[in-house]
């Protein structure tokens, strides 16, 4: 694993107009949040995969875990704000001891819950009530396949993760996601190598026809993530020499339309050691929020969720193209 600041290092190694430059030049500085929609809390990095492209790290062998401590302090800062919606990664949040307790508690202050799954998970002998223990709390399921092929996922996620993946999504149809009954299932499309995602919108409707005709799954919707250029994504551009090229590339598909509604301004996000962070890639690359409410213990004091957002050239990924956030492309 390469550690944050060789990472930023390499980003800098690159060259070429800086993202604050670029944000200036077209009059669009300083990047600064809006009202904030979204607590997204990273639980930890335990998870039961290892993927090629994950900008966390995770995998079996971590072992970085949110506390009881730590989420009861999530819960307060839901208690104490009107941020409608709580969104829990990982890792595979699913194995944190407090995810549970998190959706319990947020569903309670009537919070949309959103699980960040890899579907995978749900076919664990220890979670075999998990997908009813979402379904009861309606809990929207947020759910990785990076491609409707077999190949496409596996390549990325390791080998038989696409036919676990389907009869994960199974069990999900058939505890009533994706088929109308308002439990949500939205899938996560990446691509598989150093290029930028096709068109959401026509990427829904081939998911949709081969998961459909091929297989009887159905899902409401498909967010087309651009893969990031940190951690093992990052490694992978290293090795295969196309950091350089693959960081033109997101420089020079810049799109001034993607900033207002990149994720940073209307999302805060949570470590699983309650670091406070503008985004999840901001997180992985320990790039804190700028201000002293580094600590949610020191936000909860404040109450302050306003700021500037801290930027770096990994940010040309969300602005690349069509743009990409949690929530799919932006343009």
């Amino acid at each position: 694993m390469l550690p944050a600041e060789s990472q930023l290092a390499i980003l800098a190694r690159t060259g070429g107009p800086s993202f604050d430059g670029l944000l200036s030049a077209r009059g669009l500085a300083p990047l600064e949040t809006t009202r904030i929609e979204v607590l997204q809390v990273n639980v930890g990095k335990l998870c039961n995969q290892t993927c090629a492209h994950c900008h966390v790290d995770a995998g079996p062998h971590r072992r970085e875990a949110m506390t009881r401590q730590t989420a009861e302090q999530v819960v307060e800062l839901l208690r104490r704000t009107s941020i409608p919606t709580l969104d829990i990664t990982g890792g595979a949040p699913e194995l944190n001891p407090q995810f549970r307790f998190l959706v319990d508690e947020a569903a309670k202050l009537g919070r949309r819950v959103v699980d960040r799954c890899n579907l995978t998970v749900l076919l664990l002998p220890a979670q075999a009530d998990l997908v009813p223990f979402l379904a009861e709390r309606r809990v929207e399921v947020t759910a990785s396949l990076p491609s409707f092929r077999r190949n496409g996922t596996d390549a990325q996620r390791g080998d038989g993760v696409f036919e676990k993946s389907l009869v994960a999504l199974r069990r999900l149809n058939d505890a009533g996601y994706g088929k109308g009954s308002g439990l949500v299932l939205n899938l996560i499309h990446n691509p598989v190598g150093a290029f930028l995602p096709g068109g959401q919108d026509s990427l829904e409707r081939d998911y949709r026809r081969e998961l459909r005709e091929r297989h009887g799954i159905e899902f409401d919707h498909l967010f087309a993530l651009t893969n990031m250029p940190i951690s093992r994504f990052l490694e992978f551009l290293e090795r295969s020499g196309n950091t350089e090229r693959y960081m033109d590339l997101l420089v020079r598909s810049f799109n001034p339309a993607a900033v207002n509604g990149v994720m940073c301004r209307t999302h805060l996000s949570i470590g699983w050691d309650g670091s406070v962070y503008d985004c999840d890639f901001n997180q992985m690359l320990e790039i804190p929020v700028a201000g002293a409410s580094t600590r949610l213990a020191d936000l909860l004091e404040s109450g302050d969720l306003r700021r500037t957002v801290r930027t770096g050239r990994h940010c040309f990924g969300c602005t690349a193209g069509a743009g990409s956030s949690c929530g799919g492309a932006l343009d």
